[in-house]
């Protein structure tokens, strides 16, 4: 109870290792994960420690292992799961071994994929020349040499003078990108002066680049030309616009065997890029089957020796010394870790552990198990507990589910959530081994127990409310009887039954189904959850101002008891939690619980206006025949209450600050402890003192006191103190109206979802209903999905949450500590992989 109550007592500890055992025992504390080593050469640059040379081989394996990791994912073979047997961290022999099979590996891994890249170049040039052999057949037949010699000639001219043409006229042949055919058609136009005929043909298939494997579009294109002027031109203009030329035969025979030269030279080139890809292939295979255990060798291995520069070397250079923060409860675990890394390499001289005194702030570490760590998440997104300060999350664990379910209050939906919150509870060995599911699946999953208790509360509450997707279960049949006759009933639209000639009794379970057909359902049950909102929260705030008593107790702080919590429960009491006790009285009196001859319930005064009424001492006329008051002592009670309430104001103002003055002048001189000066300081039992300026006890759950500050910083700051604690009190009181405004918009949205959509395929013809309805039934289901579960349950989920952090948690939890990070080799490994 201790432990779930507050966060554990921690210890600073000193070890001293032998040099030949500092990795194999700091490996053994990295898998306990129950040590926090503190950096002891904060002045030594990174560079300058002992073990940065391990630290930098450790990085190049692990570029290695990313390297060879890359090449196994872009081949799609799949690497084995290794979480139920994770390998320990490798001997600093062993790791040789590793380095060298990495070092072979990658080199094989280069050289394959470089002539890869070779043999896809080759491959693809041959595939554009032949290409370009196939898609020019064309371009230099007879027929349109000549239609080219007589748009250049006018026409002019007989067979022997285009002979002589076709002699002078020469071409150009490549491939270029589909993309730059425009530009290129265009610069060679104006090079040439239009001079330049460019046949082109787009390739249907695309190819792919050798390098990235991306697909690139090409065009084949043939550029005529005279005079070895322009030649020269056109190839700068290629060169530009990285267009590959290619010979090509104008014989027509000379082209179909340099074609069949090429196929044979690509089926070639084929069978050899297979048989690399295959070898590639088993390659990584063989190597994917251990990558996964070398990867986390390699960084358990740099985990330790990142660890070990947090180490200090002593004077004699034979014994390595470091610092760490351990719980209490685990340094027999420390102490036998140690043993056996001393142990694992024989080591003669054995390491130990001492406990030393300090003034510092320990780090807050509250254990956890998978159900209470949803809800210590919870807390610790607020802020991280001070030290020994009480924990909210124990009752958390019970109060945020309920107030999200009295928010939440309906059974269907409910049912909804408790069954998906079952379902990855069940599930959660499979469910936690999905990788790249995303932060959201990874909150759900995270609060999967949180959910569950959503669902079950939610489940409850909607009992309560008889509430099932907007319709009302007849379990217990009905308490309210008609003592009219039909007829009367039928005539009288306006008549209405008084609850005390009624109703028989008090309903079993819930409300009473017949709410459903009243037409002042939403009169009653505004009234109903209004209530029920205001006493929820004055409960939950009392019990958070209760919760900074054993703060007050367990930091023997016993002073504050009397002048912060006793006028702040007073103050709290006689005002907001009277009126919460009128409610009940309210109830009692005119129902008939007080007597045999109830009250009339038409004179039943309205707590509210009482009570603004009792702030501001007015008095307001009662009905004809009926009381002001509902007890003949109430009006000086009141009184009486609202004087004592105004009393714990300057009660809290001038308490604290007068009770320091007067510490200050009856101990002169300050106490002195470790040396230092840690002022008029009280620890408890047990406890490791904390340091002048840490967290501070006279707040709620603090341990440092006001003893170095100047009075006037100490009224100043009890000033805002009081004003925000009174002030908050009144809004805080108001803000738990959330619990009705969001349990009465959730109920009418249900409503209104089923008389504007399910209800119309209900009412639909029998013959076409069947259809109509599966259809509307399907539309139902996921509106109530999407909005009354799913959006509905995030924003009562985060007004809980609220009522949490400010309303509840600001009574007694300061949250100014810093978290308990122990040096881990499952959280470096987990947190790698969220990563």
């Amino acid at each position: 109870m201790g432990d779930m109550f507050r966060s554990e007592q921690m210890a600073l500890c000193q070890m001293f290792i032998q040099p030949e055992a500092a990795y194999t025992s700091v490996s053994e504390l990295g898998e306990t994960g129950c040590v926090q080593f503190r950096d002891l050469n904060c002045t030594v640059n990174v560079f300058q420690r002992k073990f940065v040379t391990e630290v930098r081989r450790c990085d190049e394996l692990e570029r290695k292992i990313r390297y060879i990791e890359t090449e196994i994912k872009k081949d799609g073979i799949a690497l084995p799961d290794i979480q139920d047997d994770i390998p320990r961290a490798p001997n600093p022999r062993e790791i040789i071994d590793l380095e060298a099979h990495l070092e072979k590996t990658e080199t094989e891994m280069i050289e394959l994929a470089q002539n890869e890249v070779n043999m896809k170049s080759n491959y693809l040039e041959l595939t554009e020349l032949r290409k370009v052999l196939e898609n020019t057949q064309g371009f230099f037949s007879d027929q349109e040499v000549l239609n080219l010699d007589s748009s250049n000639r006018g026409g002019a001219g007989g067979d022997e003078a285009v002979a002589q043409h076709r002699g002078r006229l020469g071409f150009v042949a490549g491939v270029i990108n589909r993309e730059r055919v425009f530009g290129f058609e265009r610069m060679l136009w104006r090079i040439s002066r239009g001079n330049v005929f460019l046949k082109r043909s787009d390739l249907d298939e695309p190819l792919n680049d050798p390098a990235t494997g991306h697909p690139i579009f090409k065009t084949v294109f043939v550029a005529f030309f005279q005079g070895e002027q322009l030649k020269n031109r056109i190839k700068k203009v290629c060169t530009g616009f990285h267009a590959s030329l290619y010979p090509c035969p104008s014989s027509h025979v000379e082209r179909e065997e340099m074609v069949k030269n090429v196929r044979t030279r690509l089926e070639d080139l084929k069978l050899v890029l297979s048989q690399t890809e295959d070898h590639r292939s088993r390659v990584l295979a063989t190597v994917s089957k251990n990558l996964p255990s070398w990867s986390i060798m390699v960084k358990k291995m740099k985990a330790i020796y990142h660890t070990l520069n947090l180490f200090n070397m002593d004077v004699t250079k034979k014994c390595l010394i470091g610092e760490c923060w351990v719980p209490t409860k685990d340094l027999h675990v420390v102490q036998k870790a140690l043993s056996d890394g001393s142990a694992a390499v024989g080591s003669t001289i054995p390491s130990f552990l001492n406990v030393i005194d300090t003034n510092e702030q320990p780090p807050t570490f509250n254990r956890t198990n998978k159900f209470t760590r949803g809800f210590q998440n919870l807390i610790d997104a607020y802020g991280i507990a001070s030290y020994r300060e009480c924990n909210p999350a124990l009752y958390t664990c019970i109060t945020f589910p309920f107030l999200f379910a009295v928010m939440f209050g309906d059974l269907g939906h409910g049912l909804i959530l408790l069954l998906f919150g079952a379902w990855m509870v069940l599930s959660e060995n499979k469910l936690s081994r999905i990788k790249g599911g995303g932060e959201i699946w990874n909150i759900f999953f995270g609060g999967r127990y949180i959910i569950l208790l959503m669902g079950l509360f939610s489940c409850y509450t909607g009992l309560i409310y008889n509430d099932i997707f907007s319709k009302s279960m007849n379990l217990f049949g009905t308490n309210w009887v008609n003592n009219y006759n039909t007829s009367t009933v039928l005539s009288n639209k306006h008549l209405q039954m008084s609850p005390n000639t009624s109703a028989q009794g008090v309903y079993p379970l819930g409300l009473d189904p017949i709410w459903q057909l009243a037409d002042n359902k939403i009169i009653f049950l505004n009234s109903f959850k209004m209530k029920l909102s205001i006493i929820i929260g004055v409960l939950h705030m009392i019990f958070g101002v209760c919760m900074s008593v054993f703060n007050f107790v367990h930091f023997k702080r016993y002073s504050s008891i009397l002048l912060e919590f006793v006028p702040q429960i007073l103050f709290l009491m006689l005002l907001f939690g009277y009126m919460c006790f009128m409610m009940f009285f309210k109830w009692f009196k005119y129902n008939g619980f007080t007597s045999s001859q109830p009250e009339t319930p038409g004179c039943a005064p309205s707590v509210l206006i009482m009570f603004i009424n009792m702030m501001l001492f007015k008095n307001t006329a009662p009905l004809k025949g009926c009381k002001e008051f509902m007890f003949d002592s109430q009006p000086e009670l009141q009184k009486a209450f609202v004087v004592i309430g105004l009393l714990c104001i300057p009660w809290m103002l001038l308490g604290k600050p007068l009770y320091i003055k007067m510490t200050r002048s009856k101990k002169g001189e300050h106490v002195k402890y470790n040396g230092e000066l840690t002022g008029n300081m009280e620890v408890a039992e047990g406890e490791t003192p904390l340091p002048t300026g840490s967290t501070g006890t006279e707040n709620a759950g603090g341990a440092h006191g006001h003893d170095d500050e100047p009075m006037s910083e100490i009224y100043i700051h009890q000033a805002i103190h009081t004003i925000e604690y009174v002030l908050s009190t009144i809004s805080h009181t108001a803000s738990y109206l959330r619990l009705w405004a969001l349990s009465l918009a959730h109920a009418q949205l249900s409503e209104v979802l089923w008389n504007m959509v399910l209800s119309m395929g209900l009412k639909m013809p029998p013959y076409t209903g069947a259809i109509g309805l599966f259809i509307i039934f399907g539309a139902w289901c996921l509106f109530t999905l999407a909005i009354l579960v799913m959006m509905e349950g995030l924003s009562a989920f985060l007004h809980t949450l609220r009522l949490h952090w400010v309303e509840f948690m600001s009574k007694f939890y300061e949250g100014l500590g810093y978290a308990f990070q122990p040096f881990s080799f499952k959280a470096i490994i987990d947190g790698e992989e969220e990563e």
